[in-house]
């Protein structure tokens, strides 16, 4: 299926590794350019480099960390070095720690409001009039399962990204006439070094041993595994392109069936 996107170029913030690297790849894989970005430069260079050949000439980099009060103009004008605008925009931040939500401290979720919400609804906000103007655009915000179904140990990253879904799912409703798409995607258990912590705390938490609570995991999923970071960039690859024009305010499942509810 040719999606479209030859030509097109994306931001994907988080992307040095996990979930953001796997979109980037894809969207390169359909000859998008990608400006990708993360706290680190040796971390975004050394994504790029284990890059196939072919997609390297593809990417650059901005290196940019959230919590900087200046780092959406400061990701706008790197994402703009390369061809004067950006198409497609993936939101991509990290997790908080675990913990009870009866224990939840409210300066640190203040905190990560600040690293999780506010330059994100920022960030899309200062992108979006040019998607406008042109009459194309995607906007493809990664959540969690903990949107649909809130997780357990994890109470603030359920409520912050619960947050965004809702000023997404808004936002999709004023902009789908101007041609921008507006998504979330909404991974399960994928096999990424967040998941692997987030196992290691559980394991170190019931005194059992990673794999025992990996194995657990698995066992609740449908599917009877952990996706793969490659499934969930195809799918947001075509959330991307031209064919998925007509899909938007939604919420997509990348779960191996794990989420219960309809």
């Amino acid at each position: 299926m040719n999606l479209g996107l030859t030509g097109k170029h994306a931001l994907v913030t988080g992307a040095s590794s996990g979930l953001g690297l796997a979109i980037a790849t894809a969207l390169m894989a359909e000859g998008t350019s990608v400006t990708i970005s993360g706290r680190s430069a040796a971390r975004l260079e050394a994504a790029i480099a284990q890059l196939p050949d072919a997609l390297r000439p593809l990417c650059d980099y901005v290196e940019a960390d959230f919590a900087d009060p200046g780092v959406v103009d400061l990701l706008i004008e790197g994402a703009r070095r390369r061809t004067g605008q950006v198409d497609i925009l993936v939101n991509n931040t990290g997790g908080p720690p675990p913990g009870l939500a009866s224990a939840v401290d409210p300066d640190v979720m203040a905190a990560h409001y600040g690293t999780m919400v506010d330059p994100v609804i920022r960030l899309t906000l200062k992108l979006l009039p040019q998607m406008r103007a042109a009459k194309w655009g995607r906007i493809l915000t990664v959540a969690s399962s903990g949107v649909v179904q809130p997780i357990p140990h994890l109470p603030v990253s359920n409520a912050l990204r619960a947050s965004v879904l809702a000023f997404m799912k808004t936002l999709a409703g004023e902009v789908a006439r101007d041609g921008v798409t507006v998504n979330v995607l909404a991974p399960g258990r994928i096999g990424t070094a967040r998941t692997q912590a987030l196992d290691a705390g559980a394991a170190e938490r019931a005194g059992k041993t990673v794999e025992e609570i990996a194995a657990a995991s698995r066992a609740t999923i449908p599917a009877g595994r952990y996706g793969a970071p490659a499934e969930f960039g195809a799918t947001a690859a075509f959330l991307a392109g031209q064919p998925a024009s007509y899909i938007t305010g939604s919420t997509i499942r990348i779960d191996g069936g794990m989420i219960r509810s309809v």
